[in-house]
């Protein structure tokens, strides 16, 4: 199914990428009160993390993208229009990416509401 440009496949992808991002085991904790070699485990990274985390990268792209369009529409030699181009339209591809994936929870979150307990 093709949805506004992006198919759902292509964000159940980026749903399996987010939930491998929070199960990703970060740098091990010390257990209050344990020996300095005893380990907690590997600690779970929250969805919230996740989803900052990507929302960062959006905007990190995005600010990039700019800033090469800006750089060289006051002829920056060192900035081909290519460069710029193809840096806009990753900007554009991951900024429907994220809203086909708010879309996707709002809807998820509008089904859990409706449900009868």
């Amino acid at each position: 199914m093709n949805v506004g440009g992006i198919d759902s496949s292509r964000i159940e992808s980026m749903m399996a990428q987010l939930k491998a991002a929070a199960t990703r085991p970060a740098a091990p904790t010390l257990v209050p009160g344990a020996a300095p070699g005893v380990n907690e485990g590997a600690s779970k990274v929250s969805f919230s993390d996740a989803l900052k985390s990507s929302l960062q990268q959006v905007s990190n792209t995005q600010k990039h993208a700019g800033e090469l369009g800006q750089r060289f529409a006051m002829g920056d030699d060192s900035v081909s229009l290519s460069d710029t181009m193809i840096a806009m339209q990753k900007s554009s591809i991951s900024f429907q990416a994220t809203v086909q994936v708010r879309n996707k929870l709002v809807s998820a979150y509008h089904e859990i509401m409706n449900m009868q307990v």
